[in-house]
């Protein structure tokens, strides 16, 4: 019965049913589980809970990689902000010329101290 099977593989063709191989032809035969006859209510629910956790599986696969997409690109924007700050700030002069002006102010109050004191 083996080897009728395997021959009938072999040649393209798929055992009909009631005849030997129909075990191995029919497991890519989708079924609604609701219209088959001869399936108790637990095989029906074991189908459902079958189906239902590939659902999850294919989801769960699915938000992972939009999830490492979404992390790599708020982490981007990130450094990007990060690095753009730092370059900025080391441009800025304006608190060189605030220092600048500060030490120019205590000199000539130092001199103005110094010419009322004499």
């Amino acid at each position: 019965m083996l080897r009728h099977t395997a021959a009938r593989r072999r040649r393209g063709k798929m055992a009909a049913p009631g005849q030997p191989g129909e075990e191995a032809a029919a497991f890519a035969r989708r079924i609604d589980p609701a219209r088959e006859p001869g399936l108790s209510p637990e095989q029906r629910r074991l189908m459902a809970q079958v189906e239902y956790a590939q659902r999850q599986r294919a989801l769960q696969r699915r938000l992972r990689s939009r999830n490492v997409l979404l992390a790599l690109g708020i982490g981007a924007v990130t450094f990007g902000i990060y690095g753009y700050t730092f370059y900025s700030v080391s441009q800025e002069k304006f608190l060189d010329e605030l220092e600048q002006e500060a030490e120019a102010a205590r000199a000539r109050a130092r001199e103005r101290a110094e010419g009322a004191a004499s």
